[in-house]
């Protein structure tokens, strides 16, 4: 029907609506506080920056704002390289916004997303469930509870994974390199994988060369990185190691 608005599904923001109701909250305590005593000044100029600074970039990832969330996103689609065909995962899908975009890209695909879906983000599996009928692919998806470090599926079971900022999260896995390794036992050989997350945060992936060397290791065809946070359309104040500063991607062939 002509004028028609496609439905979207809601895929929230990556940025807790309370890390800007607390500094917020903050700001006023130690406004009234500095009535009592000056000192209490330095405390509303800290956490009135940080009520700016979150305010912004849950502007930015939003759609209004420059959508960033999902462009970033983007970035994980831009280097799948695969004909469609077959079974595919995304590891810690959150909201399913990734898993949905695979679906719908290839429609010949059944598509898994597996989350833990702790009680730190407004995330669930029935808003994934929700999100895949309102962009008509429920019936090639399905959303499971899962941890990250012991997926229950055979060795070789999907022809293509993908993941975006989640392993770096995986409570369970002290070296996350681990999580990376489990994610790419589930894919058969020949397989795809595309995995963006803060790979150059040294603490915790170590020198990127190093990783690729690692993960060669593991008996992986090929496997490439690709620096993600320089990219244009993240605002520099959004590139604090923090936030999306050291984020990158790793995609190849098993």
């Amino acid at each position: 029907m002509k004028g028609r608005v496609e439905q979207k599904g809601d895929y929230g923001n990556w940025v807790s609506k309370r890390l800007i109701y607390i500094p917020a909250v903050m700001t006023v305590i130690c406004l009234g506080l500095s009535l009592l005593a000056p000192v209490f000044l330095i405390g509303v100029v800290l956490f009135l920056v940080l009520l700016i600074y979150f305010a912004y970039v849950y502007y930015k990832f939003s759609p209004n704002g420059g959508d960033v969330q999902s462009r970033i996103r983007g970035l994980v689609m831009k280097h799948v390289d695969w004909d469609g065909e077959g079974r595919a995962i995304e590891i810690g899908c959150g909201n399913g916004a990734l898993a949905i975009s695979v679906a719908k890209k290839y429609p010949e695909s059944h598509v898994t997303g597996i989350d833990y879906w702790g009680t730190q983000r407004d995330y669930a599996k029935e808003l994934c469930t929700k999100n895949a009928e309102i962009e008509g692919v429920a019936d090639r998806m399905g959303f499971q509870k899962v941890n990250a470090v012991a997926l229950p599926f055979p060795d070789g079971y999907f022809d293509l994974a993908v993941s975006n900022l989640v392993f770096h999260d995986v409570q369970d896995a002290k070296d996350k390199r681990d999580v990376i390794k489990e994610a790419l036992r589930v894919v058969k050989k020949g397989g795809k994988f595309v995995f963006q997350d803060l790979f150059l945060e040294k603490r915790i992936y170590g020198e990127p060369d190093d990783l690729l060397n690692t993960i060669k290791g593991w008996g992986v065809e090929n496997v490439e990185f690709v620096h993600t946070s320089n990219s244009d359309f993240i605002p520099r104040a959004l590139r604090l190691p923090f936030m999306l500063g050291s984020i990158g991607i790793i995609y190849g062939t098993k």
